[in-house]
């Protein structure tokens, strides 16, 4: 039930903010998996974890693309 109340939290913010959060944790991705390649990821879990959250935020984007076309600038 984690993974519901993040996206919930993640459709209250804007485009704008969600276009950021995806940024910072695109960044975030990528400096997890430099550390696991060169042997320093201590917790292999966070990889699979950031890369849900990422998903969840650009599924969000989406939805409100879609909600927008359809209904106008809403």
């Amino acid at each position: 039930m984690k993974d519901h109340a993040e996206l919930t939290k993640f459709r209250d913010f804007t485009i704008p903010e969600l276009q950021q959060r995806a940024r910072e944790t695109k960044e975030e991705l990528f400096n997890l998996r430099f550390q696991l390649r060169t042997g320093h990821l201590s917790d292999f879990s966070r990889v699979r974890a950031v890369r849900r959250v990422y998903a969840q935020i650009q599924t969000v984007i989406s939805e409100k693309r879609l909600a927008e076309a359809k209904h106008g600038a809403a």
